[in-house]
């Protein structure tokens, strides 16, 4: 009985005080014997990664803009006049 007792006691200050509950989280550098582990290997993606990750962001970011450009127009919200060229 107390053993459940100081179980739901536990429990109740880990509800209240969720700080004190967070554990540390090391990724381990070394070894038992304290030599340092070797470097880990990299996938090489280079040119061709970064061309599939930003090509078919700018895809999709310009086709976005022109069609709230197009919604904008249509309904008259935003419409460029032609008085606003006078840098002169």
């Amino acid at each position: 009985m107390a053993t459940r007792l100081m179980s739901v006691v536990r429990k109740a200050r880990n509800i209240v005080n969720p700080v004190e509950n967070i554990q540390q989280l090391r990724h381990a550098t070394t070894t038992s014997t304290g030599s340092i582990l070797p470097e880990p290997s990299k996938t090489p993606f280079g040119l061709l990664g970064i061309l599939c990750a930003v090509v078919p962001g700018l895809l999709i970011g310009a086709n976005i803009s022109k069609k709230i450009a197009n919604f904008l127009e249509e309904n008259d919200l935003f419409v460029p006049s032609d008085d606003d060229d006078d840098d002169d």
